[in-house]
């Protein structure tokens, strides 16, 4: 039992904040997701098709989650993990996003995106996804989609621009508080589920934006397909959260990449509105989740820090960097 306690008191040594939250959103994810494939399964619904990849996906979830956190205790002096571990917050988004729209269904059946058409509405007077029909052009689509699909690039090339750097510290500082605005968004998915516009007024539209398009445009769409058959990853627009978050970091640490990516960044919020993809609100939306994230990050980092130098029970050297047996 002391064994024990003293390989679970490292292992709380040796994690960081973003990796602890994240264990935590993972295990929870899995958990509901093997539960929510059981009952499809049970119930035999249309879902049942997909058991077998679902099935899948939870068992890799799993295992490389088991791999990595092992190899926080065992391997994190070595340099090639070092490495992995920086970026590995990037893997725990799309464990934790694939697996917990399997999960939203069983814990929160109930969509708002019916809410979120009618707020637009009542907003604007009309759904803005059908008024920005007006200005379809094939090369507009493709901008769009490049503002687009410029997100799922940005912030890891900023990261990877302060890491070449040895910003080692302003790395961590992005890293983090763009991890906890993804725990913020994935916890809003559950609170709030919700699909995109294309999905849910489907017959208001009657232009075909994406006619005579370019691969950029198909790329796009095809990026966007890969999600899961019951996605809802509507409000808040993470979209649009982590785009300006990013901004706001490069603005901090390298006004060259922020002047570069300032006009697909301006563009983002209407090619989301453009492309169908999300309602007003869901920009909205984005905006406290960013506020939220660059209040609490630094407090938990300094919390998280406090409470592992206050319930050390081995040596200095153990830190976060790992564990040396």
């Amino acid at each position: 039992m002391k064994e024990r306690f003293i390989i679970n008191n490292t292992l709380l040594q040796a994690l960081r904040v973003e990796e602890l939250i994240g264990l935590g959103l993972i295990a929870f994810t899995i958990l509901f997701a093997s539960f929510a494939n059981l009952y499809v399964y049970v119930i035999q619904l249309p879902e049942a098709q997909n058991l077998p990849l679902n099935i899948s996906r939870i068992l890799v979830s799993i295992f490389f989650t088991f791999l990595f956190y092992r190899s926080i205790l065992y391997q994190a002096r070595n340099k090639g993990f070092q490495i992995i571990r920086d970026f590995m917050p990037f893997i725990f988004i799309l464990i934790i996003y694939f697996n917990i729209q399997d999960a939203i269904f069983i814990i929160h059946p109930q969509d708002i995106h019916h809410i979120l058409a009618t707020l637009d509405g009542k907003l604007f007077g009309i759904q803005p996804s059908v008024w920005a029909e007006q200005f379809y052009h094939p090369r507009l689509t493709d901008w769009f989609a490049l503002t687009y699909i410029n997100y799922y690039v940005m912030t890891l090339i900023l990261l990877v621009i302060l890491y070449r750097k040895q910003q080692y510290r302003e790395f961590r500082i992005l890293m983090l508080t763009m991890m906890i605005s993804y725990f913020i968004g994935f916890v809003s998915y559950i609170i709030f589920p919700a699909s995109s516009p294309y999905l849910v007024i489907s017959k208001l539209y009657h232009t075909d934006i994406w006619k005579d398009t370019s691969i950029i445009s198909g790329l796009t769409r095809s990026i966007v397909d890969m999600a899961p058959h019951r996605v809802r990853d509507a409000f808040p627009s993470m979209h649009n959260a982590i785009v300006l978050l990013t901004m706001i970091m490069a603005w901090r640490y390298h006004r060259t990449f922020f002047w570069i990516q300032l006009p697909l960044a301006i563009s983002l919020p209407l090619a989301t509105v453009y492309l169908r993809y999300h309602y007003v609100v869901d920009i909205m939306g984005a905006l406290p989740v960013v506020a939220v994230a660059l209040f609490i990050s630094p407090r938990l980092e300094l919390r998280w820090k406090a409470y592992q130098k206050q319930n050390a029970l081995l040596d200095d050297t153990l830190g976060e960097s790992g564990v040396n047996y």
